[in-house]
């Protein structure tokens, strides 16, 4: 079999990191993959190992060339099966070029943000079968009125021999960000974007120091609301002294051990990628009951979930785990169990190669 894989993503976080964990299991499996991706791509460099890579212009949902760029890839490469990973174009310019050179058609779904009934119409058709990270995308888009039979739950994998809860580079992390060993740390791992709950976690935070004066709060990553919630906190005496922002880092599998707790209040969340890192390096959890979220964080096993922009429950939940390291310990360990077991990068290859099938056959039997 020979997929060509496409993704329009220029980070290698959340979905991009999937494809490259899908890549690795199936050329493991004699699977022969190509990529297309945007030219520069941090994903380009992590996928030459197990994929033909092929880098291309890519520009979002108003790029009608890129059609043509692909159509032209897909007459070379002949795969039996293109696999949609992302939007920015690529999932409406990607299923017309690969039905236009006849070659069945997969979609992954990653985000839980609802669309319109007319515009499911029209785009789910294009695709012979749509993958969803989490059964919380598939009801909404059961909800939208996409088929049944056309769905899969495929869930989204974590790295588990990289991710793990090992505290080995506990000293380097204090100095990294400047902690003392008494310190208890929150971390919340996201794009700074309104839906992932930044403002909810800094909504709780008073009362949550008021309690717990030596924690400490870190938040990783970036996005377009990252000026706006740096200035938030540099303008608060309370907040600037206990939060950081130091941007996004590659090197998490060393920090997310260090951390007491993971927070992530988001109000939407296909699935939560940080989330499954964490669990797997032992962290117990806080997250929002949004999306794909309740499929990782269960309550009183790894983690508390909250009803998201509830500000009261979140600063429970946090006074909660950061009052007893005997639960920490509990939840971390239950969390990486969790993981293991149904998280794993094998089912997730197993998974996305029975869809593979599926769509081949249903394209055959047009």
């Amino acid at each position: 079999m020979k997929v060509l894989h496409i993704e329009a993503g220029m980070h290698l976080y959340g979905g991009a990191l999937q494809v490259v964990f899908l890549l690795r299991g199936l050329k493991a499996r004699g699977i022969h993959s190509v990529l297309a991706c945007p030219t520069g791509s941090a994903i380009a460099h992590e996928a030459a190992p197990h994929a033909e890579v092929v880098q291309m212009t890519m520009k979002g949902d108003a790029d009608v060339g890129l059609l043509g760029r692909l159509r032209k890839l897909i007459r070379h490469v002949k795969p039996d099966v293109v696999h949609l990973h992302s939007r920015r174009g690529s999932d409406i310019w990607g299923a017309l070029a690969a039905r236009l050179e006849g070659v069945p058609v997969v979609l992954s779904r990653r985000v839980d943000n609802p669309e319109s009934r007319f515009v499911v119409n029209l785009k789910y058709r294009l695709y012979d079968e749509v993958v969803t990270i989490s059964d919380g995308i598939r009801q909404v888009l059961l909800s939208e009125g996409v088929p049944p039979a056309k769905l899969h739950c495929v869930l989204s994998a974590v790295d588990t021999a990289h991710y793990r809860p090992e505290r080995t580079h506990l000293a380097w992390f204090r100095e990294t960000f400047g902690l003392n060993e008494g310190d208890l740390v929150i971390g919340m791992v996201a794009q700074f974007i309104a839906r992932k709950g930044h403002s909810t976690l800094l909504d709780a935070l008073p009362a949550v120091l008021a309690s717990h004066p030596n924690t400490k709060v870190i938040l990783f990553g970036q996005g377009p609301l990252r000026d706006e919630i740096a200035a938030r906190v540099q303008g608060d005496a309370l907040l600037s002294r206990h939060v950081q922002l130091p941007g996004f880092r590659k090197d998490l599998d060393r920090i997310l051990p260090c951390l007491d707790v993971l927070a992530h209040p988001a109000f939407m969340e296909g699935l939560g990628v940080s989330l499954l890192q964490a669990a797997a390096c032992g962290v117990p959890l806080v997250g929002g009951r949004a999306g794909g979220i309740p499929e990782i964080v269960q309550p009183g096993l790894n983690g508390e979930l909250i009803e998201p922009g509830d500000t009261a429950a979140l600063t429970a939940a946090l006074h909660k785990l950061l009052g007893s390291a005997e639960l920490r310990q509990r939840y971390g360990q239950a969390g990486r169990t969790w993981v293991e077991q149904r998280f794993s990068i094998d089912a997730m290859v197993t998974g996305n190669l029975g869809v593979y099938g599926r769509a081949i056959a249903r394209h055959a039997a047009r």
